[in-house]
């Protein structure tokens, strides 16, 4: 899925707009302020969309390799949701609300889980009922000023130019690629371990 750099900005405006305020923010995650996993000397930043059919089948291949890296400490991985569809803004909040309770990183891979196997139902579009599929699978969370968040997602979709999901940046000796495409991505990592 192709979308010009504007719009990008546009939608994040958007999005940032409609952010619920609520509780505290994101600051003990330091900079960046939002959560990523692992020290080693490596970066890993994944693009997707949980609509991103390409995206949906490439998040199960790449989730055991990206543990793996992450359990030998060779990468640092920062999960990035990009606002190609409406609601990506509404999934992208209560991953973060979610990841504000518990930010270990198998936590994480079974949120996004949910809320990927949610965004296949089409009828799922409002945060009631996001929550009520949380509840039901035991999924705490803690609703928060998430745009600091969201203004460094939107950093790093400038930085990277992201245009398409899913999109793989790996950054490693100070070189960065750009690795977009299920097939590609998955190799990309498996040349890291």
């Amino acid at each position: 899925m192709r979308l010009k750099k504007a719009f990008v900005s546009g939608l994040f405006a958007m999005i940032l707009a409609g952010l619920i305020v609520a509780g505290d923010g994101l600051a003990e995650w330091g900079n960046p302020p939002f959560p990523s996993y692992g020290s080693g000397p490596v970066e890993v930043r994944i693009y997707s969309d949980y609509f991103c059919s390409p995206c949906r089948a490439t998040e199960p291949a790449m989730e055991p390799i990206l543990k793996d890296l992450l359990k030998k400490n060779a990468i640092r991985l920062t999960l990035v949701d990009a606002p190609f569809h409406p609601l990506t803004s509404l999934y992208a909040r209560y991953f973060l609300y979610a990841i504000k309770e518990n930010n270990d990183v198998d936590h994480a891979f079974r949120v996004r889980n949910i809320l990927i196997q949610a965004s296949t139902d089409k009828s799922i579009t409002t945060k009631e009922q996001i929550e009520a599929i949380f509840k039901g699978k035991w999924i705490p969370y803690a609703v928060f000023d998430a745009k600091s968040a969201f203004d460094g997602y939107n950093l790093l979709l400038k930085e990277d130019n992201i245009k398409a999901t899913p999109t793989c940046v790996i950054i490693k000796s100070g070189q960065k690629k750009t690795f977009v495409g299920g097939p590609d991505i998955v190799n990309a990592l498996k040349s890291l371990q």
